[in-house]
């Protein structure tokens, strides 16, 4: 079935709203670190960490089901954002800036470099030590602060720029949830998963038979996140899981949607129509339930829920992930921190690694794959986007807590995270100042 001119604005519209809703919730992002990080670090910092590990759960007879705070939003609130982020890349593969090889292959290999660089480089720092088990760390790329870095030069920055690095983060994020799902999982429990796939299953026939009701769906949801939380592997997996299941592409071809609302608009025209005929009269009451049906359907079930759940994630989920992991205390043994091999690890992946990997292999694409750069980009611009992708806060901060245990190495992934990201940051918007076309006058 060919892409529809209905369909061709729900995506257009679509990337329109993903880059509002990212760059100012990068914002509110932002806002809820500093906060963080000063609590964090002054006289009532005890506070900040008696109120992130406070336990909150439920409990029947003497069984219970406890997590702090600080779990809830990294295991059940984060499992939302996954959400979102498997919406982003089944879009972005079925029918985006992914969806052909001759689209893809420029981001992708962006991407692919800008995980496969980092990861050697700071493996190269922890070998031979437990700390190497961090190596997923510098991977990720935090799209909302990397494309709200760039907004900042605002109409000077190409389209062409600002697809190319949104692409390349979701390609990032593919490549994330694979890292988080296959090398961060201890232990594998296959009659949780086992359930968790039932459900799935379940759930994917009801869509399909047109039965949803939403407190059976909710509960068969929150059933997926609860096997896939037993089973070992990280709980926001399954956000990922039912993102796979959403359809992001029209149920009704766009011709046969013109079909029927033009039949049913003639069986409304045909006799008088007033708020209260259609109680009386049939035909038109079946006739408005039908064009209700026919615009649910032709609208893409996957947009309505991008468009729905990206103000919660940029504005709610992500700044109070930030503002539970991001407070670590820089004071005293801070900087000797920074030298350890888990910090400099970090910010040398992130920040020259996410440099080396994204151009070059971008450049290789170019040279040996036949890509092309996008229309109206230089290979300046691109190496500023690649500096920009260094930007690994949140995704480097969710991997971190499933990389470490101990709190020492936490900590010293926390501020070469921060560290790195802050480098990367300026970094990128230096580059991105020099070779960015002048506003005219």
């Amino acid at each position: 079935m060919s892409e529809g001119p209905i369909q061709r604005l729900e995506i257009q519209g679509a990337f329109q709203r993903f880059l509002r809703s990212e760059i100012a919730g990068s914002i509110v992002l932002l806002v809820c670190t500093v906060v963080a990080l000063v609590w964090a670090n002054s006289p009532w910092a005890a506070t900040y960490e008696h109120l992130i590990h406070q336990k909150v759960g439920v409990s029947w007879g003497k069984a219970s089901f406890e997590l702090s705070l600080q779990h809830w939003v990294n295991d059940a609130l984060m499992a939302v954002f996954f959400f979102v982020v498997g919406l982003e890349i089944k879009r972005e593969v079925v029918l985006g800036h992914l969806s052909s090889v001759r689209q893809s292959v420029l981001p992708v290999a962006a991407a692919l470099g800008g995980m496969l660089v980092p990861a050697l480089l700071y493996s190269a720092f922890t070998f031979g030590t437990d700390s190497i088990r961090g190596w997923g760390v510098p991977m990720a790329t935090d799209i909302a602060f990397a494309l709200g870095l760039l907004a900042v030069f605002g109409k000077r920055v190409p389209l062409g720029l600002k697809v190319f690095l949104a692409a390349l983060a979701i390609a990032d994020d593919m490549g994330a949830v694979l890292v988080i799902a296959v090398f961060y999982t201890e232990r594998i429990r296959f009659g949780a998963l086992l359930a968790a796939g039932v459900l799935l299953a379940v759930l994917l026939v009801v869509d399909r038979a047109r039965k949803r009701r939403f407190g059976l769906t909710a509960l068969f949801v929150v059933g997926v996140w609860v096997a896939v939380f037993a089973s070992g592997v990280h709980a926001t997996v399954a956000g990922i899981l039912l993102a796979l299941l959403v359809p992001v592409r029209s149920r009704i071809d766009p011709r046969r949607f013109i079909e029927r609302t033009e039949r049913d608009l003639a069986v409304l025209k045909e006799g008088e129509l007033t708020p209260e005929s259609m109680i009386s009269n049939a035909r038109q009451f079946s006739a408005f339930s039908d064009l209700a049906r026919a615009a649910s359907d032709a609208r893409p079930t996957g947009l309505r829920f991008e468009k729905n759940l990206h103000a919660a994630q940029a504005f709610f989920i992500l700044p109070l992930f930030a503002f539970f992991n991001a407070g670590v205390s820089l004071g005293g043994k801070a900087m000797e921190t920074l030298g350890s091999p888990i910090s400099l690890g970090i910010i040398v992946g992130l920040v020259l690694g996410k440099q080396i990997g994204v151009t070059l292999f971008s450049w290789l694409a170019v040279k040996l794959a036949g890509a092309g750069l996008p229309e109206g980009v230089t290979w300046g611009q691109l190496y500023g986007a690649a500096c920009l992708a260094g930007v690994g806060f949140t995704m480097s901060l969710f991997i971190s807590d499933l990389a470490f245990v101990s709190s020492e190495t936490i900590e010293a992934a926390k501020i070469g995270i921060l560290a790195a990201s802050s480098i990367a940051g300026v970094s990128g918007l230096l580059v991105l100042f020099l070779t960015l076309p002048r506003r005219e006058n």
